[in-house]
């Protein structure tokens, strides 16, 4: 069964953006899945991470979206921290940027969500 893990904060050190997780997840042979969804009725983006189990959860929420903004302007990809691990999230810009793009105007993520990202991503999407 699917763990959801929820990222309330993250630092960014110039071009570095990084994510804490404050569980640490059980399995150690986490790797980024490389996908990123919208729980659009929480208001958050979901990427997806692995272990030999299946996919599980990492929710940005609304608290972090501004780090989301810097994550898309950097040139690395973020990297999510919990415990000594640091794992990099794969393809996280290339989805994120996707998902606000289709959003942009789509209500069938549902009204709330999609001004929501509108005004959170505003300068992403003008560039």
């Amino acid at each position: 069964m699917p763990i959801t893990y929820n990222v309330h904060s993250g630092v960014q050190l110039e071009n570095d953006i990084r994510f804490t997780l404050e569980v640490t997840p059980n399995e150690p042979t986490i790797k980024a899945g490389e996908r990123m969804i919208t729980d659009s009725d929480s208001l958050a983006f979901v990427y997806l991470i692995e272990d030999e189990d299946g996919y599980h959860y990492v929710k940005f929420g609304q608290d972090v979206w501004p780090l989301l903004v810097s994550a898309l302007k950097a040139q690395d990809e973020p990297t999510l921290q919990y415990g000594n691990i640091e794992l990099t999230l794969n393809k996280f810009r290339e989805e994120l940027e996707m998902l606000i793009f289709n959003i942009e105007g789509n209500d069938n993520y549902g009204v709330e969500f999609s001004k929501a990202v509108e005004e959170a991503f505003e300068e992403i999407l003008k560039a």
